[in-house]
């Protein structure tokens, strides 16, 4: 099974997306017409800026060409409704300071107007995780994040900032959701940032926070879920964020 184990407390299991194999095309041609017939619905335009590095450079990553790859050939399906930009860690230090961003590879996804929605992935969203890719970018184009009207409330109350990373690997069949769900409550909260991280493609981060199975979610630095929990628990949880909710 590896490193981690995979956790899973509720949950359906999708069929794994493949890999980039480093070709002209990251997707095979079947995966190709279901990812363009699934973009047709996008109702607004939404933004991918994708943070890399180059040959040479201190945090050069080997997976940084097929992750630009795979957002590019996303663009390129979408018939214009999605946009892709790729950025320099290094180079274009400035912006990634102000996304947060001090890694790569790094998706962050924004509105057809620039608007951060606080939505990011550490390393490539593939395996299991290219679903969670693309229900993200249906969200932010529809504008919904399908959320209990309890969630939004508790998301009403927040009032300092809450940082969410979803600890994952790309074989694992519990991860998707787990990840989504942390990026509908950024999506719903300016004061919220979700980041799917991959503990294989980071093992720093993975040994920082002692991630021993996936998905795990760390609130804060001070709030560990493990698990593919409920939206229900997950907010529950939020409230042991010290001065993350107002009374």
């Amino acid at each position: 099974m590896g490193r981690w184990t995979h956790l899973s407390y509720e949950g359906t299991r999708h069929e794994p997306r493949p890999a980039p194999k480093g070709g002209t095309d990251v997707l095979n041609p079947s995966l190709q017409r279901q990812v363009r017939a699934s973009l047709e619905s996008l109702t607004s335009p939404v933004r991918l800026a994708v943070f890399t590095t180059s040959e040479g450079e201190p945090h050069t990553c080997e997976i940084c060409d097929d992750t630009r790859q795979l957002v590019e050939e996303l663009a390129y399906l979408s018939g214009g409704k999605i946009t892709a930009t790729t950025y320099d860690l290094t180079r274009d230090a400035a912006l990634a300071r102000v996304y947060g961003v001090d890694v790569a590879p790094a998706v962050v996804l924004l509105g057809a107007d620039g608007k951060d929605h606080g939505i990011r992935f550490f390393g490539i969203p593939t395996g299991y995780e290219f679903a969670t890719l693309l229900a993200d970018i249906k969200m932010i184009s529809g504008g919904d994040p399908g959320l209990r009207a309890e969630t939004v409330d508790t998301l009403a109350a927040v009032t300092t900032p809450l940082h969410i990373q979803v600890f994952v690997t790309p074989t694992c069949p519990y991860c998707p959701q787990a990840v989504h769900l942390a990026h509908r409550l950024a999506f719903a909260s300016d004061h919220v940032t979700a980041s799917m991280v991959d503990a294989a493609e980071f093992p720093d981060l993975a040994d920082r926070y002692d991630v021993r199975a996936v998905p795990l979610t760390i609130v804060n630095d001070v709030v560990r879920v493990e698990g593919d929990v409920p939206e229900a628990d997950l907010v529950a949880e939020l409230r042991g964020v010290p001065a993350g909710l107002s009374a």
